[in-house]
C-alpha cells in the first residue's frame, strides 16, 4: 500500500497491511496536522504532489528500507488536498521480526519521504497561506 489520496486515512488499515505472521513488530508513524507553528495559530492544511513521480519515489524509498533494514514490508500513504487539524496527513507501518529494525526503518522512511518525494505543504492561517519547506 502505497499511494497518495484525498480522504482520511485508515490509519488501523495500514498498519494491519504491514503485519504479517512472522513479524514481531509493527512500527507506525503519523504525522498529524498541528494548530500552530511558529507561534501562528494554523486553520488547515493543504498538500499538492507530483501524482506518478510522488508515488515511485514512495516505492523507491521502501524498497531501501527493507533491504537497509531487512524489514519484512513498508506501507506509506500520505494525503493531497485540505487537512484538517488533527487528521493525519501521512502513516507510515513497517513490520519486521525485531522492533529495532522496525524503528530505525520507519525512522528512515518519513526522513527520506520528507526531503525527496514531490509533495508540497500549504499552511493556511487567518491572514494568508504560506508554502513550507520539506512538506512532505
Amino acid at each position: 500500500m502505497i499511494r497518495l489520496q484525498a480522504d482520511p486515512i485508515e490509519t488501523a488499515s495500514v498498519v494491519a497491511e504491514a503485519a504479517g505472521a512472522g513479524d514481531g513488530a509493527v512500527c507506525a508513524f503519523l504525522g498529524t496536522v498541528r494548530n500552530v507553528n511558529a507561534g501562528k495559530p494554523v486553520l488547515f492544511l493543504e498538500y499538492e504532489a507530483y501524482a506518478g513521480m510522488a508515488e515511485r519515489e514512495m516505492e523507491r524509498i521502501a524498497a531501501e528500507a527493507v533491504a537497509r533494514f531487512g524489514v519484512t514490508k513498508v506501507e506509506i500513504v500520505h494525503r493531497v488536498g485540505r487537512v484538517e487539524i488533527g487528521e493525519a496527513s501521512v502513516v507510515i507501518a513497517v513490520a519486521a521480526p525485531h522492533r529495532a529494525p522496525a524503528m530505525d526503518a520507519c525512522r528512515f522512511v518519513i526522513d527520506t519521504l520528507k526531503t525527496s518525494v514531490p509533495i508540497w505543504k500549504r499552511e493556511h492561517f487567518d491572514d494568508g497561506a504560506v508554502w513550507v519547506e520539506g512538506g512532505g
